[in-house]
C-alpha cells in the first residue's frame, strides 16, 4: 500500500446546528437571563418572531423543540409558558416513556406542527402536489404523514417525532380524521404553513384532554 493510499482522509465538514436549534437555545439562554419561573409566559409568537429577526414557522419549530425538551409548555389561544427546569440530564426516551399517554400524545402533537410547516415550506410546489395532492382516494393517516415527514426533510423534529410515535397510537379512523388529514394535506399543498401547523392540533385527539383547550376548527381559526 502507497503511503497515499494509507493516508487517513481529513475531517469531514462540521455540522451547523439548523437556525431553530440556535434559536431553541437563544430563547432558553434569555428565560434563565430573565429569571423566568415556571408559569411565566413568553411574549406572544408574532411579537416574539419580530423581536428575534426570524419567521414565526421557525419560532414555531424552535418552541416545540423547547416543548418536547420539557422547557415550555405551548398552549393553543394561550401561548407559551415557562416550565421548570429539567433535572439532570435524563434519558429524553427515559422521560417520554414515564408519561402519561395523553401527555405524550399532545407533545407529539406540537412537534407535528413544526414539521407540517417545514412540509409547507417545501421550495417544490410539484413535489408538494405530488405526494399530497388530492387524487380522489380517503386519506389514512399513516400515507399523509409519511408524505408531510418526506417533504419536511431530515430535521431534528423528525427524530422527536419518531421518539414520541413509539408511545403513541395512531388516530382511530373517524370522519373528523378524514377532514383534518384533507385540511392538513391541502394546506401542505398550497403551502400555507399557518393553517397546515393548525391542522395537527387534536389530529391525535389528545389537546383538548390534557390541555384544556378547545381544538375544533372554529377555536383553530380564532
Amino acid at each position: 500500500m502507497s503511503k497515499a493510499e494509507g493516508r487517513r482522509s481529513g475531517p469531514g465538514p462540521v455540522a451547523r446546528p439548523r437556525l431553530y436549534e440556535h434559536l431553541a437555545q437563544h430563547i432558553s439562554d434569555f428565560i434563565e437571563a430573565q429569571g423566568l419561573v415556571a408559569g411565566d409566559r413568553l411574549p406572544p409568537e408574532r411579537q416574539l418572531a419580530r423581536d428575534l429577526g426570524v419567521s414565526r414557522a421557525t419560532l414555531a419549530q424552535a418552541l416545540a423543540a423547547l416543548e418536547t425538551q420539557g422547557r415550555v409548555e405551548v398552549r393553543h389561544g394561550v401561548g407559551a409558558l415557562v416550565r421548570e427546569s429539567p433535572t439532570g440530564a435524563e434519558d429524553l426516551s427515559g422521560r417520554i416513556a414515564t408519561r402519561p399517554r395523553p401527555d405524550v400524545a399532545a407533545a407529539r402533537e406540537a412537534v407535528m406542527a413544526g414539521i407540517a410547516r417545514a412540509a409547507a415550506q417545501h421550495r417544490q410546489k410539484a413535489m408538494r402536489i405530488a405526494m399530497l395532492g388530492d387524487d380522489g382516494t380517503v386519506p389514512a393517516f399513516g400515507e399523509v404523514w409519511r408524505c408531510v415527514r418526506k417533504l419536511a426533510g431530515d430535521t431534528l423534529l423528525g427524530d422527536l417525532d419518531d421518539l414520541l410515535a413509539v408511545q403513541t397510537a395512531e388516530p382511530e379512523e373517524s370522519p373528523q380524521l378524514r377532514e383534518r388529514l384533507e385540511d392538513l394535506a391541502a394546506a401542505v399543498v398550497r403551502g400555507d404553513a399557518e393553517s397546515a401547523g393548525h391542522a395537527c392540533f387534536g389530529l391525535l385527539g389528545a389537546s383538548a384532554v390534557t390541555s384544556g383547550t378547545d381544538t375544533s376548527d372554529e377555536a383553530l381559526t380564532t
